[in-house]
C-alpha cells in the first residue's frame, strides 16, 4: 500500500492516508469517554432530557459520557463551543428548540446552524401550554381571542427572555389571531409564572410540568396545548388548533448534534444508541412524569425538523419586529 501511495502526488497521497485513518478511527469509536456539552444550565427541561438518557447512552456506547453544562445567551454559549470542536466525535452538544431560534437573534454568530453541525438524534420533544389567570374572563381559546379583540390593546402575556419559545409562540398567537398583546420579559420561566399567578399579566405559554401545578392549585387555568394532538400529561386540556386556530402548533423539542464533518459512521453509532435509550422503559418512565415525550429519529427526519423550525422561527421573529444582537 505505502508503495503504491508514493507513486501518487503528496497531496493526494495524504488525503487518501488522513481518509483512511478517519476510517480506522470511525471503526473503534468509541475508545475513550465522550464529553456532552448540554447548552443550559442544570436543573432546565434540556438538562433534564440529557441526563434522563445518559446511563443508557453510556451503557450501550461502552463509554462514559460525561455532562458538561454549558449555559448561557439562550444556549449560545454551548452550541459555539461544539461548532469548533473537532468533529470526531468526542465532543457532542444537547439543545433544545432555540438552536434554531439562534440565527432569528444574532445578526453574526461565528458558526452557521445549518452548516456546522450534523443532527444526530431527536430525544425527546415538549409542548407548550396556554395558561392564564382565572380572573381572565376567559375559558377556552375562543373566548381569549373574543376577549383580546374587545380589549383593544389591553391584553399581554408573559415569556421566559426575548426570542424564548414561549416568547415566539405568544408573538405566533398574536400574529395568526389579529390580536394587539404587549409581550412583558422575565428572567426565566420560574419567574413568569410568579408573576401570571399574581396577576401581573393575563397570559404564558408556559413548559407543561411547570404549569400543570399551579393549575391543579387553582392559581391558573389552562386554555390549550400547543401540539398537534393532546398531551399525555394534561389529555383534559385540548390543543390551541382543535379550539378553532387551526395550523397553530409550536413543540419544543431536545436533541443531539456532533460538529458537521463528523464521519458518517460514527453518527451512525450515535443515532442508533441515543434511539435505543430512549426506548428503555426506565427513560420513557422519566420522560412521562415530566409531561415530555420521547423522541426518536433518523438523522434526516431531525435535520429536517431543524431547518423547518429555522425558517419558521425566523418569519414569526421577522413580523414581530424582534430585535437582533
Amino acid at each position: 500500500m505505502e508503495g503504491a501511495l508514493s507513486m501518487l502526488p503528496a497531496t493526494f497521497s495524504a488525503l487518501i492516508l488522513a481518509a483512511l485513518a478517519t476510517a480506522a478511527s470511525a471503526q473503534h469509536y468509541p475508545d475513550k469517554p465522550i464529553r456532552l456539552v448540554v447548552g443550559s444550565a442544570p436543573g432546565g427541561g434540556n438538562d433534564f432530557a440529557a441526563r434522563a438518557v445518559n446511563d443508557k447512552l453510556s451503557e450501550f456506547l461502552g463509554q462514559q459520557v460525561v455532562i458538561d453544562n454549558r449555559g448561557g445567551a439562550g444556549g449560545l454559549l454551548g452550541t459555539e463551543l461544539v461548532a469548533h470542536a473537532p468533529a470526531d466525535g468526542y465532543t457532542l452538544l444537547q439543545m433544545f428548540s432555540n438552536f434554531a431560534i439562534l440565527p432569528s437573534l444574532h445578526a453574526k454568530l461565528s458558526f452557521d446552524v445549518d452548516k456546522d453541525f450534523v443532527p444526530i438524534a431527536n430525544v425527546a420533544s415538549s409542548p407548550l401550554i396556554l395558561v392564564v389567570h382565572p380572573a381572565l374572563p376567559a375559558k377556552s381559546v375562543q373566548e381569549l381571542i373574543a376577549y383580546g379583540h374587545k380589549s383593544k390593546g389591553a391584553l399581554n402575556f408573559a415569556a421566559p427572555g426575548i426570542g424564548s419559545l414561549g416568547h415566539l409562540a405568544g408573538e405566533l398567537f398574536k400574529s395568526m389571531t389579529k390580536i394587539e398583546m404587549t409581550h412583558v420579559a422575565y428572567k426565566g420561566g420560574g419567574p413568569a409564572i410568579t408573576a401570571l399567578a399574581g396577576r401581573e399579566v393575563h397570559m404564558y405559554f408556559s413548559t407543561v410540568p411547570a404549569a400543570l401545578a399551579q393549575v391543579k392549585a387553582g392559581r391558573l387555568r389552562a386554555l390549550g396545548i400547543t401540539s398537534p394532538a393532546r398531551s399525555p400529561a394534561a389529555p383534559d386540556v385540548p390543543t390551541v388548533a382543535e379550539q378553532g386556530l387551526s395550523g397553530f402548533e409550536v413543540v419544543g423539542w431536545f436533541g443531539t448534534f456532533a460538529p458537521a464533518r463528523t464521519p458518517g459512521a460514527i453518527v451512525a453509532t450515535l443515532n442508533q444508541a441515543v434511539n435505543k435509550a430512549i426506548a428503555t422503559p426506565d427513560v420513557k418512565a422519566r420522560f412521562a412524569a415530566q409531561g415530555v415525550e420521547p423522541g426518536g429519529s433518523t438523522p434526516e427526519a431531525f435535520a429536517k425538523l431543524v431547518r423547518q423550525d429555522i425558517k419558521k422561527w425566523n418569519a414569526v421573529a421577522k413580523r414581530a419586529g424582534v430585535a437582533t444582537m
